[in-house]
């Protein structure tokens, strides 16, 4: 080989090799955030655990999923409704899993917080009528002057109790919330006739339709019933926590939001027994075969990746405002209320 040829190669392999470096240098941002994590002992505050919406969650903890990522979690169990970010005012926890529209709430209070990475893509909820108050129910108007259950006022369960009640004509002062949580509490108010109708999670919900006991008017564990309900796509539970504890805690964020994907990834395949086997005993509410019953139910409305959808956040203000009067549609910044920065690069990684 000459002079000539032996410097034009040599020029080549300079040249792969920087072009190499600088393909390194593009992707490096995908891991930066890989990072040691700021702060390694979270506290996640949670409203009714045991419900399908916070299964990610549970998945994560369970499977130990938190750890690998060098996280010592400590979810925190409180009543539906404001608890959980009353936790966090109260330095009791750092980070909620809830529902994405409470963000868009506390905007309206100025009050910032961002959600970093789902966990469902629908709310989970069924609104069911007492088949004993209600043997012939003709329409969900008939509810008017009644008592509907919700896990707790102000809750997902009593928007989507509103959403179905205003589609018959009902206003929300036609009408009494009563809160009865998420689990037993709920089957036994229902039962004993304190409330004659009840919006509700999963496995409650599946539980008392299986059995009879309730007429389901209203179901957003489906994307369709969602669409139906919302007309759109319907953003559920996340994580979210105050914006600046997401802004000085980037690879603590990064970390839970790797732990949430990597459970929904499994959640995608897996099988009733490898439900069974992971979730605690009690969350089964004593009936294994309808808590599968349920789990199937709810299946799609499972996040596949933890991206929260654009057109999903508009679905969620535009729903809350006609909830709530104090929010109004136009002066929030959705931009600040969620992110998906950390679920795009969890998803990257676990290939989700």
């Amino acid at each position: 080989m000459d002079e000539t040829r032996a410097h034009a190669c040599t020029t080549r392999r300079r040249f792969a090799a920087v072009a190499a470096a600088a393909a390194a240098a593009v992707a490096a941002p995908a891991l930066r955030a890989q990072g040691k994590p700021e702060k390694t002992r979270v506290t996640i505050a949670v409203g009714g655990k045991a419900a399908f919406r916070c299964l990610p969650l549970t998945i994560s903890e369970q499977l130990g999923y938190f750890q690998a990522e060098g996280l010592d979690v400590e979810v925190i169990d409180v009543p539906a409704g404001a608890a959980p970010v009353q936790a966090i005012a109260a330095g009791a926890a750092d980070v909620v899993s809830g529902a994405y529209e409470h963000t868009i709430q506390l905007q309206s209070r100025n009050q910032f917080f961002q959600a970093f990475v789902l966990q469902g893509r629908a709310p989970q909820v069924a609104v069911g009528v007492s088949t004993r108050t209600f043997p012939s129910l003709r329409s969900a108007a008939d509810l008017r002057g009644r008592r509907i259950g919700v896990s707790a006022p102000g809750s997902s369960a009593n928007m989507v109790a509103h959403a179905v009640l205003a589609r018959a004509g009902v206003k929300a002062g036609e009408v009494s919330y009563v809160g009865v949580g998420t689990s037993a509490d709920a089957l036994a108010a229902l039962r004993s006739g304190q409330i004659d109708a009840m919006s509700n999670t999963d496995p409650v919900m599946t539980m008392l339709e299986h059995r009879g006991e309730v007429r389901i008017i209203g179901d957003t564990r489906t994307l369709k019933g969602t669409r139906e309900v919302f007309g759109g796509p319907m953003p559920a539970g996340c994580l979210y926590a105050p914006q600046e504890f997401v802004q000085k805690n980037p690879n603590t964020c990064q970390a839970l939001a790797n732990a949430i994907v990597r459970a929904l990834k499994w959640l995608q395949t897996a099988g009733p027994s490898d439900i069974i086997k992971t979730v605690p005993e009690a969350y089964l509410l004593g009936d294994r075969a309808l808590y599968l019953a349920a789990f199937d139910k709810v299946r799609e409305a499972i996040s596949p990746d933890g991206v929260l959808a654009d057109d999903g956040a508009r679905t969620a203000v535009k729903a809350l405002a006609s909830f709530e009067p104090t929010v109004k549609a136009d002066k929030i910044e959705l931009a600040r209320t969620y992110t998906n920065d950390f679920a795009r690069r969890a998803k990257d990684k676990f290939k989700a």
